[in-house]
């Protein structure tokens, strides 16, 4: 790692330690009661806030989206933590705690800096759908004023969930980096708020117990239970590695691991078949989503996520549910419908479950106004917003009746419904369910409170399990009509596993007996932990190609050897085009090269991938009629006609590339000369700008 990189990663870190620092005094006065006072969550909860009121203000008309007043509001913010620090007295807590704070930032670093390594070994933002999350963040760095311009569909406004995008908007202002490397920079900060945040939440649960039971505190157990809850949450695979020590495997047609003979080579295991074990759907985790390294809103929204969970926790221990602690939640759901949408839902149920378990009659009361409150949080993305989702699907139910007899088929072989196997759904989350077989056993009848708030976190997830084998949200994809539905409760569901599963390892290992049944299950719980643990090292040494040739953090230094004159244009517009006017570029399908003057620059095209436009839309004709547009731009000899649909579509730059003169054979580029004039040339790619 050069210098160059090196002061790139500490001057982003820094902006996010500043951030942390300001919005300290106010996460203490929120998490009061924690082992760390919930330090590591000052900078998400900053971030939050920062990110929020200078969205909320741009969308507003307000102020308008840009460095200084992003700094004006930093330091509005730092005078109100000001006087809560002084006001409540917290300077001597601070310098009691000063320790765990160093600890908990050394690691966040650690992890800001280990990742950051691992993507400088395959930092481009090519392939998958980067194009898709690097276009929405070029966007949002055009734009002063919310929502941003479609930068696929101009002059249209984005319909997506971009909040998450904002985030990493926000930071590359402040840290003046280029987004070229902020990209990667993000991907590494996620790493790094997962792994401390998860390291938190574990170690103070495990703090939560023993202070319940009025037990002897170790401080050293803590932090090593905080470590595993980091590990499994951030690092951690599926039993599907288990297929590393088997042949025959055949990904169309999977079939348990018992029936296929043993191998000794395990070169051959493909990483990705973890996530798409079961046919027709996707259940990733957050280590796969890592090192894929696509900046999506389920991705984005994992430290939203932790801080939500950590919050449940602080709601869950107080005697009685204070009316800031609701007002901050529906805050988090307001972000995650701005986010990712399903996870807004996903964490009314949480919630809804908490106060069931600990205030029930005021349980319809808090779930209104926390739904209510998300709304208002979120009421300017909803105004310019149009949902895609199509309804809801049920999957039809067995037939008990004829098949009475049969329920070994119903619940272990494929159905006509498609749901999902037993045995699949163990090998997915069977670690988890053994883990809480142990502990179950363990804790008996005698449950403490943090033993009660871990179950109900075990059944939240396990209904998060069962919800898409009845139900899911209808999308574009008839041949996988459930892959979404499944993929964002899943992913949800193995996160609130693996923390739950840190504290019951921990409690399982609490005053223990060594008798002969513990030892058994000693023996499995460290089979079962060894395959979920081996998974980053075939994912992330096949992705990277074993870590052999590093590369630095630019993301597009691969355009540079694909096409050397369109890479050269992009930098060009990148440095002197203000604002967003709208380039015409070629159109090709989705997961293609093509959309990368758009995605690459923020400026918006008439159409860049059109099937992505067809989901985000609802609709594939509006895609359809740009396409047959864009071909008449290039291709069409008459004058009037182009001139018309360039004023139709605010046209005012014309790309003229390596891939548009591959798709459009019969491009005349004669004509553009009569309507404007070149800006830019390099070998026999051209920028016109038209008159």
């Amino acid at each position: 790692m050069s210098f160059s990189e090196l002061t790139n990663i500490l001057n982003w870190w820094y902006v996010i330690f500043v951030i942390g620092l300001i919005f300290l005094p106010l996460t203490i006065f929120i998490f009061h009661n924690f082992l760390d006072l919930g330090y590591i969550f000052s900078k998400i909860l900053g971030l939050l806030i920062l990110s929020y009121a200078i969205w909320i203000l741009s969308s507003l008309k307000i102020l308008p989206f840009n460095t200084f007043n992003l700094l004006t509001l930093g330091g509005s913010f730092l005078v109100i933590n000001l006087y809560i620090l002084f006001k409540k007295n917290l300077l001597k807590i601070i310098r009691k705690h000063w320790r765990i704070f160093l600890f908990e930032e050394v690691l966040f670093l650690g992890g800001l800096i280990f990742w950051s390594y691992i993507r400088a070994h395959e930092p481009s933002i090519h392939g998958l759908e980067k194009f898709m999350d690097f276009g929405f963040i070029n966007s949002i760095l055009r734009t002063e004023f919310f929502p941003p311009k479609d930068l696929w569909l101009s002059p249209e406004t984005l319909n997506y969930y971009y909040f998450g995008h904002l985030l990493v908007a926000v930071l590359t202002k402040l840290s003046f980096l280029n987004p070229v490397i902020t990209y990667n920079l993000m991907v590494a900060t996620l790493f790094g708020f997962t792994f401390t945040m998860s390291f938190s939440i574990g170690a103070n649960a495990y703090h939560k117990f023993f202070a319940s039971q009025s037990l002897p505190f170790t401080l050293k157990r803590a932090l090593m239970c905080g470590l595993l809850a980091a590990f499994l949450v951030s690092m951690a695979g599926n039993l599907h590695t288990i297929y590393v020590f088997f042949q025959n495997y055949n990904t169309d047609n999977p079939v348990p691991f018992w029936q296929l003979t043993p191998q000794n080579n395990f070169s051959g295991y493909w990483y990705p078949n973890a996530t798409r074990f079961i046919p027709f759907t996707i259940h990733e985790f957050p280590i796969y989503s890592f090192v894929v390294s696509d900046l999506h809103g389920h991705v984005l929204d994992i430290p939203v996520v932790l801080l939500t969970l950590v919050l449940i926790i602080s709601i869950y221990f107080q005697k009685k549910i204070s009316f800031g602690y609701i007002i901050l939640y529906g805050f988090l759901v307001g972000i995650m419908l701005m986010t990712n949408v399903l996870d807004g839902p996903i964490y009314l149920l949480l919630l809804a479950l908490i106060v069931y378990f600990k205030e029930r009659s005021n349980l319809l009361k808090y779930l209104l106004l926390t739904l209510l409150l998300a709304v208002v949080f979120s009421l300017p993305f909803w105004l310019s917003f149009k949902p895609f989702g199509s309804g809801i699907g049920v999957l039809c139910a067995p037939n008990f009746l004829t098949d009475i007899g049969k329920l070994g088929p119903i619940l272990f072989e494929k159905d006509h419904c498609g749901r999902s196997p037993l045995w699949m759904l163990s090998v997915l989350y069977g670690f988890f369910y053994f883990t809480l077989y142990g502990f179950a056993a363990k804790i008996g009848k005698k449950i403490s409170l943090t033993d009660k708030l871990v179950l109900i976190l075990v059944l939240f997830a396990t209904v998060l399990i069962i919800i898409p084998e009845i139900v899911y949200v209808k999308d574009i994809y008839p041949a996988h009509y459930r892959a979404n539905t499944v993929f964002k409760f899943g992913f949800q569901a193995f996160m609130v596993l693996a923390l739950s599963s840190s504290y019951m390892i921990f409690r399982i290992y609490t005053q223990v007996k060594w008798k002969f049944p513990i030892i058994l299950y000693s023996f499995f719980i460290l089979l079962f932990f060894g395959l979920v643990a081996i998974y980053p090292y075939f994912t992330i040494r096949s992705y990277y190609g074993n870590l052999n040739e590093y590369k630095g953090l630019d993301g597009l230094n691969y355009l540079q050897n694909l096409y050397p004159s369109d890479y050269k244009a992009i930098l060009w517009i990148k440095e002197f085009i203000i604002g967003q006017p709208t380039i015409l570029e070629g159109v090709g399908e989705s997961y293609t090269d093509y959309a990368r003057v758009s995605s690459n620059t923020g400026l918006p095209t008439v159409i860049g991938w059109p099937v992505h436009e067809w989901l985000w839309r609802g609709s594939p004709d509006e895609g359809t009629r740009r396409l047959e547009d864009v071909k008449l731009i290039y291709e069409d000899p008459d004058l009037t006609k182009t001139a018309a649909l360039l004023k139709k579509y605010q046209i005012s730059l014309i790309f003229l590339g390596t891939l548009e003169k591959q798709k459009y054979p019969k491009l005349l580029e004669e004509k553009f000369s009569k309507i404007g004039q070149i800006i830019f040339q390099d070998g026999e790619t051209k920028i016109y700008l038209i008159n």
